[in-house]
């Protein structure tokens, strides 16, 4: 969803407004329940994808976004027509879409949320086909010109680091990781969710970047990689790995299926598992840095 608004552990979830996901995958859709069911009969015909129609770059309306890459992908894999109930991913997403039914058909409305975390409580989870990590999203201007990591951004004369005005989404690791380093009373906090059911954790922090009001977001990374594509120049991003344990930045993202439906969830798991390489192709299109399994970003993403 957001894996940002959805991706993170038990107290931070990347999914939209994960961004803070997951900016953005997120305890934003906390509050469901889930009650055991009986296999229903997903429909062979169609790939009925639950999604945000306002969500780059996991999705949108318009068919763009890595998600829907990939929902198209297997559909064609699967010779099924591809089919979106699009809603907002925040409080209610799973029940409005995955578990609601259509007033007319009595059928359920979504068969397949694309980006979730691993091990979502919401939803029965499929093998990750994600693993990606927070990052810092910049412009390569005055003292941020020549920084090569995110340690090199801390290793700045004090002088030059005090000036330095930070953005991010809260809840989220960033949180922590300001704190850590004596950066929070310079860092401004932005909501996950805002009235503005059109907004994205991308379009807020590029406008907080292109104005000036900051000079550095700390985003969920697929969200940071795709800014930077878009808007090219000087925009750029540094993965964030901490060396402190306690501070989370990588999650897995998996797919989320109704919980009772046991064979539909493996034909989404096997085909998860015969096209790694042509997701990984996807994701590299949207330049999402992608992490190994200690959280370092594979070399294939720098």
């Amino acid at each position: 969803m957001n894996a940002c608004r959805r991706a993170m552990n038990t107290r931070y979830r990347p999914g939209r407004r994960i961004a803070a996901l997951l900016t953005a995958l997120p305890a934003l859709l906390a509050l469901q329940t889930h009650a055991g069911a009986q296999e229903v009969a997903v429909d062979d015909k169609l790939l009925r994808v639950c999604a945000d129609p306002h969500n780059l770059p996991q999705s949108d309306d318009r068919g763009a976004g890595y998600e829907n890459a990939i929902a198209a992908a297997m559909a064609k894999d699967l010779g099924r027509e591809l089919s979106y109930t699009y809603f907002p991913q925040r409080m209610g997403f799973v029940r409005q879409t995955l578990r609601a039914k259509d007033t007319t058909t009595q059928r359920f409305k979504c068969d397949l949320i694309v980006g979730v975390p691993k091990g979502y409580e919401l939803a029965a989870t499929t093998r990750p086909y994600m693993h990606s990590t927070y990052a810092l999203l910049y412009l390569k201007r005055g003292v941020l010109a020549g920084v090569g990591s995110a340690d090199e951004v801390l290793a700045l004369p004090p002088a030059q680091r005090a000036k330095l005005r930070f953005g991010y989404f809260a809840p989220s690791p960033a949180v922590d990781w300001l704190q850590r380093n004596g950066l929070f009373e310079q860092s401004i906090a932005h909501a996950t969710l805002n009235g503005d059911p059109e907004e994205s954790p991308g379009r807020i922090m590029e406008r907080e970047l292109s104005s000036g009001r900051i000079d550095v977001a700390v985003v969920w990374g697929p969200v940071a990689g795709y800014v930077a594509r878009e808007r090219g120049g000087d925009w750029a991003t540094l993965p964030l790995k901490s060396p402190d344990p306690s501070i989370k930045f990588d999650y897995e993202i998996a797919m989320g299926v109704r919980f009772g439906e046991p064979q539909w969830k493996s034909t989404v798991d096997n085909w998860i598992a015969g096209n790694r390489e042509r997701i990984d192709a996807i994701l590299a299109s949207y330049r999402i840095p992608l992490a190994d399994d200690s959280g370092a970003v594979r070399a294939e993403s720098k």
